[in-house]
């Protein structure tokens, strides 16, 4: 059964900074696993992890998945992404991605305006930086003169873009070294990766050897129902944000998009959560036995995620770590 490149989430439900710092040298020397991909919420930042992660390991990738562009300026990414290229002796890659109102305009206060732009020049302010050169890019909603990193690194850092819908899945293919998915039901991923790579084609390449990173939320319970009421829990007000509940009208689920945004809209928590449907849920989450779990990420494998990574679905430290024991590569039957 091919798993891809099996990589684990960091940072996770409790499981404080230093404890996931352990958890990655586990899954490095113990687990086998590929690498580790830190998402940025109201954890841990991704760079202090990544530093400390780096620092610990010696083998094991580890990007950031995904770093929002809204909430520091490319100089900023620049000099995280080549420090972290040297402490980890090449192996980091800078993930980013526009991330949502709810973070960029609730959390930080940043108006969440033109995405897409705001992406690309990010992308070609970081590369000019990491390149060596001194920066010199003036465009609609950026700029950045005279930034010139020393040392800058030995070897490129790749830049992998996340992407939900059609416009910025073209954008990553057109200037992505690999792309980043996150939440979707496997019936839409020919859909997304079509659009991928219909951005590549425009820009004249080919993206078959790029890296297809795909954070899963997993679930390894013979409890399915309370492993739903987990995603409610955490994903609810995601999908109520414009940015999801766009992207699960664009996936085929208009009518749970419409009643999750007027429950939301009005404050109704259950309609809120009702509109989560078990048939929603089990598409974009994995639930089951470790054997089913394990048939389910082959099947998105098959159909052309490279890298799975495993989100867990837990209700306390314990049950994190079993999760990530009972998938580990190095124990696979």
């Amino acid at each position: 059964m091919e798993l891809g490149r099996l990589s684990i989430t960091l940072p996770v439900p409790f499981v404080p900074a230093r404890a996931c710092v352990d958890l990655a040298v586990r899954a490095e020397r113990e687990l086998g696993y590929h690498a580790v991909w830190l998402a940025e919420t109201a954890g841990p930042d991704s760079f202090t992890l990544a530093g400390a992660i780096a620092g610990a390991t010696e083998r094991i990738a580890i990007g950031t998945a995904v770093v929002p562009v809204f909430t520091r300026t490319p100089a900023v990414l620049s000099m995280s992404a080549a420090s972290l290229a040297e402490l980890s002796n090449g192996r980091f890659v800078l993930g980013l991605g526009s991330s949502s109102h709810a973070i960029v305009e609730g959390w930080n206060g940043v108006p969440f305006e033109r995405p897409l732009t705001r992406v690309r020049e990010t992308v070609a302010i970081v590369r000019q930086a990491l390149s060596g050169e001194r920066t010199d890019f003036e465009g609609e909603v950026l700029r950045s003169r005279g930034l010139r990193l020393s040392p800058r690194p030995e070897r490129p850092v790749p830049i992998y873009l996340a992407a939900l819908r059609e416009h910025m899945l073209e954008l990553a293919g057109e200037i992505g070294d690999g792309l980043i998915l996150n939440l979707f039901p496997p019936a839409a991923l020919p859909r997304i990766l079509d659009a991928w790579r219909r951005g590549a084609r425009r820009a004249g390449s080919d993206p078959s050897g790029r890296e297809v990173v795909c954070r899963l939320m997993v679930g390894v319970t013979d409890d399915p129902a309370a492993a739903r009421g987990l995603v409610r829990l955490a994903f609810t007000g995601y999908f109520a944000q414009p940015v999801y509940n766009a992207y699960m009208r664009w996936c085929g689920y208009e009518e749970e998009a419409q009643a999750l945004s007027e429950a939301f809209g009005r404050g109704d928590r259950a309609g809120s959560a009702a509109a989560m449907t078990d048939a929603f849920i089990d598409q974009i989450a994995i639930l089951g036995s470790a054997g089913r779990c394990r048939e389910r990420i082959a099947e998105l494998v098959a159909g052309g995620v490279t890298t799975p990574v495993l989100s867990p679905l837990a209700a306390s430290a314990r049950e994190v770590a079993a999760m990530f024991e009972a998938l580990a590569p190095a124990r696979q039957p």
